[in-house]
């Protein structure tokens, strides 16, 4: 009989993101197997930036490019080289038929013209803080294509809207890399296990807390905001709550799915459109949140529900526990 020590060490590793994937495949969105397939796909780039990053240090991949990218940004090395990994892997595995990045302008056409789906992602957000060795992390979403097969995608196939989404998440890569995400069905976490090079399940049926006593926001942009987003910061300061922002939206996102908590990004003077992207970082994180039992809005409407007509649209975005969602809207319609 083996002894509590013994048993110990033989304790399983868990659940594999590969053997959830198939043991669910009959929950996903059109089972024909071809999301699996994809979502495999995301996780074999998510390691391959993921060791890019930890060896960012001393490969000179940290630091500026010196270009920029659609969106005027000034584009670091690990921006461009997870844009190359995730279209790579996306392309080679013959499930998308089209890519939208934040690094580039127009859609990428992968040649899989008989791709059933399209990705949108942001390869690497928060790439701001690459240098100084803090958390960054990709966004994801998925849809599956209206235009016909047999031919280019279209730009319909990107502007469906948030509640067609079939699967979205992240990679986040920090002290651990964790892939989250959603096909509808809960969320489910993934921690990467490097000696194996396997994700395992490691945050099962994630549930956002209802409530916290964390805000992130940039406060920088104090004098820019509106009155009502003041008042709702003071709210915050007046209950002792922790201020907390990373400035990776990822980062923030994943501490807040499991502590509890609210992002806020609002409009601005100077972006009083909002600053964070529609497509492939809003509409992703708000099914997350959603499904995760929080909520996500722009300050007036859910974000699934705002109308997309360009692929890199902008929006003010907040999302987290419900109950500070419903503080700042009370703190608006005032």
């Amino acid at each position: 009989m083996a002894t509590n020590e013994e048993e110990k060490l033989a304790l399983p590793v868990g659940v594999t993101l590969d053997r959830f994937i198939k043991s669910h495949q009959a929950a996903f969105s059109f089972a024909t197997g071809e999301l699996s397939q994809l979502l495999r796909d995301i996780a074999l780039a998510a390691k391959i930036v993921n060791r890019e990053v930890n060896r960012a240090g001393l490969g000179d991949l940290t630091g500026a490019l010196g270009t920029a990218n659609v969106q005027g940004e000034n584009q670091q090395k690990l921006d461009v080289i997870a844009h190359i990994r995730f279209g790579r892997a996306l392309r080679n595995g013959g499930e998308v038929a089209g890519i939208v990045s934040e690094e580039e302008e127009n859609i990428i056409e992968t040649g899989n013209n008989d791709g059933g789906y399209v990705v949108a992602l942001d390869p690497l957000d928060g790439s701001s803080n690459i240098d100084v060795n803090v958390s960054i992390g990709t966004i994801f979403t998925i849809f599956r294509r209206v235009s016909p097969k047999g031919v280019p995608v279209q730009m319909a196939d990107f502007l469906q809207g948030g509640r067609a989404q079939v699967a979205a998440g992240y990679v986040l890569y920090g002290t651990s890399t964790v892939l989250v995400f959603t096909t509808g069905h809960g969320v489910n976490g993934f921690t990467y296990e490097h000696s194996l090079g396997e994700f395992f399940l490691s945050h099962p049926r994630l549930v956002i807390p209802q409530d916290g006593q964390i805000y992130s926001c940039n406060e920088g942009n104090w004098h820019d905001f509106a009155e009502p987003i003041q008042q709702y910061l003071d709210y915050c300061r007046q209950q002792r709550y922790s201020a907390r922002y990373i400035g990776s939206l990822v980062g923030d996102f994943h501490r807040n799915l499991l502590k509890g908590g609210i992002y806020l990004y609002p409009a601005t003077a100077k972006a009083p459109h909002g600053k964070l992207r529609l497509l492939y970082e809003c509409y992703p994180l708000a099914f997350l949140a959603e499904q995760a039992g929080g909520a996500a809005n722009n300050g007036l409407v859910p974000i699934l529900d705002v109308p997309i007509t360009a692929i890199h649209q902008r929006t003010p975005f907040f999302t987290g526990s419900v109950h500070m969602l419903n503080k700042v809207a009370h703190c608006e319609s005032q």
